[in-house]
């Protein structure tokens, strides 16, 4: 466990009457914790590392005991600061990585180290409870379940387990005691709010990825029986439904001593890290769009509709917005493919590295490069898929690489194609996103408030522009929009903010627009990009599919 903290920063506040909330952004790599004023400034923040536990089979597990501690920490720090006086901090409220899951004890406790959003070991046990009957031909599943699914959630329990339903029916097959002993299996969010009150509760947007609630009335989302029981779960050890943003009540006496906060602070229901990320990059109103990319990426927006898309892998899933829905993309690898490329191409630690270790000034390092690369990376193409890919095809059998390497490729040369790949990725997201909202905005997204670690590069920003031919709005802070999403929907939930106020709180540093004179050039590639796909998933299916049945 790394409870060091990294970066973190603070500035002196007069309060003048203003509140602040303390947020919680964890991600797999571990928490941010912030003060946030009820008007969306980031008072102080500190980051803390976690660890990834690999396992084989598609096993990835993390120690929940380690992201309280990582987290209280944070929080206790922060407070220490006397930035703002702790009196005046008036709610907490935690965004996480979401579709984990926690089984634990009627006092909160974890039983189990936490099956979070990359374990697949539950795969086969999925197929058992899709499966069977008639079947659609090419998905694998059955078609009266499918319709069920997709008619009152929007979605349904991935093949691939790694969801809620795969962990849980992988404790009920593989860890039997676990599961029997089980009070509860709590999702990421929720567990940690167990943690603060006491209280087993879901909202209306967590429970999402357990795939057994009616969605289509976001004022009164319920389970469905017979949802719970195609899934394969028990109901008895699900968590009871809370509004979406509800106050979950206040924290426990002995959390609050020892952050050192008022104990009539107030906990408001967290979210997935998508639903903060909305909230925090401003783009609440409907159908504005945001984009991220950080480890994963995504392209979204908030909708007053649920639908689904199976032809792109798009849904609508209630979001961290009241009575709203977001549209559900994801793309699985994005700013992890560069530090794939740091830590197994140009800094990798093998027998033939000469000791030298990653420069700390990488990113920088790797953004100057690039630049000096024409726009197009001299026809090299990188294709993201190191880990399958989800929007807009559902394929986990396909794999990345760079595409039309040559003799003069060099260094600057890949790294340009990785920014461009990730980019060209996005594209295609975008249309499946633009298609999906074709009825409402037929004229697709206007501009896109750009949010994570990739939008701290200009050079990034400008790419996303070229080859999405879209205005791309950089958003102040972009790595600190999740917790100044869980920051406004605490000032919301306790009265302080309206949500049509957000978009007026977000400061955007710059603008990027397209250049002209690159237009034909990534239309060209995107062309080609989407054509190496088609011309060869077959190829990575008879590659990939026997290795993937072997570790499932």
């Amino acid at each position: 466990m790394s409870s060091d903290a990294v970066g973190g920063e603070e500035r002196a506040q007069d309060t003048n009457g203003v509140k602040y909330v303390l947020a919680v952004d964890l991600g797999t790599g571990g928490p941010k914790t912030a003060i946030v004023s009820t008007d969306g400034e980031i008072i102080a923040h500190e980051y803390h590392r976690n660890e990834l536990i690999l396992l084989p089979g598609g096993g990835a597990e993390q120690d929940p005991e380690e992201w309280w501690t990582t987290i209280t920490d944070g929080l206790r720090h922060i407070v220490a600061r006397k930035v703002v006086p702790a009196g005046d901090i008036v709610a907490i409220c935690i965004g996480a990585q979401w579709m984990g899951t926690i089984p634990v004890d009627a006092n909160g406790q974890h039983l189990h180290n936490a099956l979070i959003w990359m374990d697949s070991r539950g795969a086969r046990y999925v197929d058992q409870v899709v499966r069977g009957g008639i079947e659609i031909p090419g998905i694998g599943y059955n078609a009266l379940k499918l319709r069920k699914w997709l008619n009152l959630t929007g979605g349904l329990p991935s093949r691939t387990g790694k969801d809620p339903v795969g962990h849980i029916l992988w404790f009920k097959h593989e860890r039997p005691d676990i599961y029997q002993a089980a009070y509860k299996f709590l999702d990421v969010p929720d567990y940690l709010n167990m943690r603060l009150t006491g209280r087993a509760a879901a909202s209306y947007d967590t429970i999402v990825g357990y795939w057994c609630t009616d969605n289509r009335d976001l004022t009164r989302v319920h389970y469905d029986d017979a949802l719970v029981a195609m899934c394969g779960l028990d109901r008895s050890k699900l968590p009871d439904l809370l509004p979406t943003n509800a106050i979950l009540g206040p924290v426990l006496p002995e959390v609050a001593d020892d952050l050192g906060i008022p104990r009539d602070v107030q906990v408001v229901m967290g979210m997935g890290d998508t639903s903060a990320a909305g909230i925090g990059s401003g783009a609440v109103r409907d159908l504005e769009a945001h984009v991220y990319i950080g480890t994963s990426s995504w392209l979204s927006c908030h909708v007053p509709f649920k639908k689904t898309d199976v032809t792109t892998n798009c849904t609508s899933l209630a979001s961290g917005i009241p009575n709203r829905y977001w549209v559900a993309t994801e793309q699985d690898v994005a700013g992890k493919a560069l530090t794939w490329l740091i830590d197994n191409v140009l800094y990798p630690d093998d027998d033939l590295a000469g000791g030298e270790g990653v420069p700390t000034d990488i990113f920088d390092r790797l953004n100057t490069m690039a630049a000096k690369v024409p726009a197009g990376a001299e026809g090299v193409i990188f294709a993201p898929w190191l880990n399958g890919e989800r929007t807009p095809v559902d394929n986990h059998f396909i794999r990345g690489g760079w595409f039309n390497l040559s003799l003069t490729t060099n260094r600057s040369v890949l790294v340009r194609a990785v920014m461009e790949g990730v980019a060209l990725n996005t594209r295609w997201m975008m249309s499946a996103a633009e298609k999906f909202v074709r009825k409402q905005r037929p004229e697709g997204f206007d501009q896109l408030n750009f949010i994570g670690g990739g939008a701290n590069s200009a050079l990034w920003c400008q790419i996303l522009a070229d080859v999405l031919n879209r205005p791309i709005r950089q958003v102040a802070d972009p790595v600190l929009a999740n917790v100044r999403g869980s920051g406004f929907a605490a000032a919301v939930a306790l009265g302080y903010l309206r949500w049509e106020d957000i978009p007026d709180k977000i400061e955007i540093t710059a603008t990027f627009h397209p250049t002209p004179d690159h237009r034909a050039i990534y239309d060209q590639l995107f062309e080609t990009f989407v054509g190496l796909y088609k011309q060869n998933k077959g190829l990575y299916a008879e590659l990939n599919k026997a290795l993937y049945r072997e570790q499932h």
